[in-house]
């Protein structure tokens, strides 16, 4: 089997450099990728009116060994990314282009979210990963992609509020070079709305050999809740809306909010002088009133 690429892209790419032939089987099988992936070499030639001859030679100018190569890899790229092929299904109450009713579509799918996950909140859960923070004698938070990145630096901006001693890593090769260097009175904050990064996942085993105690904010059931000491899951709801934005990070924020609002209060009045300082400094710096928030 050749080295896995995007076919479809492929298929975009190369088609203007074919023969005419050729060029019409390309035509066919984007017009309607699904049939492509299941039909025949004979129903791929009769559709798009050309020879068999002329189907394998088309096969093996996308890369591919044979046609039977290139419909299974095709096969993949479909099963894979189907919603992303149909032109990404709008709701219905969006199926127009009036800015309020796609906001309210934003707003359903973030409410709908929030709701999910409000009721996988764990308040025994919630309490010990507190307490971990508590105690650590540093806390380093992981995040890699889009939300999970965005994420870590919530925690690191959050968490350095309340006087905690916290980093934030994104890059695989630096997670793991510092997962190497920590020890078991450090706490490693894990956020992965999958739990299945190959990457995130490897240096978190490398910390792991080291006694370090984890958090993770992530999906119930995958590979990294198996792997952590506290885990505050998740649930992610995806759309075939695929032009929105994922609402998955809003389960992350709020699961974040109630793991920082317990360690605030489990250490009140030490949060209570660090939230005070907070504020002095910012409105003799910005001027304000009293119900500016701490930060900008």
């Amino acid at each position: 089997m050749a080295q896995a690429f995007d076919i479809i892209s492929r298929i975009t790419e190369r088609s203007g450099q074919l023969r005419l032939a050729e060029q019409k089987v390309a035509e066919s099988i984007l017009s309607d990728l699904s049939f492509a992936a299941s039909a025949s070499i004979g129903e791929l030639a009769s559709k798009a009116g050309v020879s068999l001859a002329s189907v394998t030679r088309f096969a093996k100018a996308m890369g591919c060994r044979d046609v039977r190569e290139f419909k299974f890899m095709l096969a993949q790229a479909v099963a894979v990314g189907q919603r992303f092929f149909d032109g990404g299904k709008m709701p219905a109450a969006a199926a127009v282009e009036r800015p309020r009713e796609l906001a309210d579509v934003i707003y359903d799918d973030i409410h709908a979210v929030l709701e999910v996950n409000r009721a996988l909140l764990n308040p025994d859960a919630l309490l010990q990963a507190a307490q971990l923070l508590r105690d650590a004698r540093m806390i380093y938070a992981f995040g890699m992609g889009g939300g999970s990145t965005m994420m870590s630096d919530e925690a690191r901006y959050r968490l350095v509020r309340l006087g905690r001693p916290v980093a934030s890593y994104h890059d695989a090769l630096l997670q793991r070079m510092v997962a190497a260097t920590l020890d078991k009175n450090d706490v490693l904050l894990v956020f992965s709305t999958t739990g299945n990064v190959p990457e995130l996942l490897t240096n978190c085993e490398v910390a792991r050999e080291y006694g370090v105690k984890m958090i993770a904010i992530t999906a119930l059931g995958s590979p990294l809740a198996g792997m952590v000491d506290v885990l505050l899951p998740i649930k992610s709801l995806e759309t075939d809306f695929i032009f929105k934005p994922s609402s998955s990070r809003y389960a992350m924020m709020m699961t974040l909010d109630m793991l920082v609002l317990e360690l605030a209060l489990l250490q009140k009045d030490r949060s209570q002088e660090q939230l005070r300082r907070l504020k002095y400094a910012l409105d003799m710096h910005r001027g304000g009133g009293d119900r500016q928030p701490l930060g900008d």
